[in-house]
């Protein structure tokens, strides 16, 4: 998983409340098992018209939102069914970071495991933030500090420090078992020793 550290970038705003795994990533494009390529099916219904055209209005079709790496959007973010496509999905697009004033529960788990950074903050700061989108200009997320940086203005976040560090360190689930296979290799060859008769033989 790629180290996140510091991330800088115009973001774009999504006010809608309540936006759904559904909304994020449809049901039909879940077929596929692998982390690459849904960036192109998010939030299908709102970015394509029931002819599968572009719709021109939808603000992540629109330079230079297109290219945003941060989303600021409405309360309870992530919410519905808890599928693991949809932080595949946002990441695939190029979403490093998603702030928001309240996330679902599992998909604000799920994001940490795929290298997002979901940032909670009190709305007022959200919609405040929200000018920066409507303006063009860059917002600066840094993870160590724990800091949003926007104009002249700081403003501080709360994280799991053990999320912080896999995160900073790029370690998802796999990347945590890795990180003991030293132990885990000598715990089985303890239970070979201690119980042999465990193996089965071809």
């Amino acid at each position: 998983m790629e180290k996140f550290t510091e991330l800088k970038s115009i973001p774009s705003y999504l006010s809608l409340q309540n936006i759904d795994t559904d909304m994020i990533i449809p049901k039909q494009f879940l077929k596929t098992i692998k982390r690459t390529g849904l960036g192109k099916s998010l939030f299908y219904e709102m970015r394509y018209d029931e002819n599968g055209k572009i719709n021109g209005e939808f603000i992540l079709n629109r330079d230079p939102y297109n290219k945003s790496k941060i989303l600021i959007a409405g309360k309870n973010f992530g919410c519905g069914s808890s599928r693991e496509h949809a932080p595949w999905a946002l990441s695939d697009f190029g979403i490093k970071c998603i702030i928001s004033s309240s996330f679902a529960d599992i998909f604000y788990n799920n994001c940490f495991k795929n290298g997002i950074l979901p940032i909670k903050i009190d709305e007022q700061i959200a919609i405040e933030l929200s000018e920066y989108s409507k303006r063009k200009e860059e917002i600066e997320i840094n993870l160590q500090n724990q800091e949003i940086k926007f104009g002249n203005k700081i403003q501080k976040f709360e994280i799991d420090q053990f999320k912080k560090k896999c995160l900073i360190e790029g370690l998802d689930d796999i990347a945590l078992s890795m990180e003991k296979i030293s132990k885990i290799d000598n715990f089985e060859k303890k239970l070979t020793y201690d119980r042999p008769w465990l193996l089965i033989n071809d």
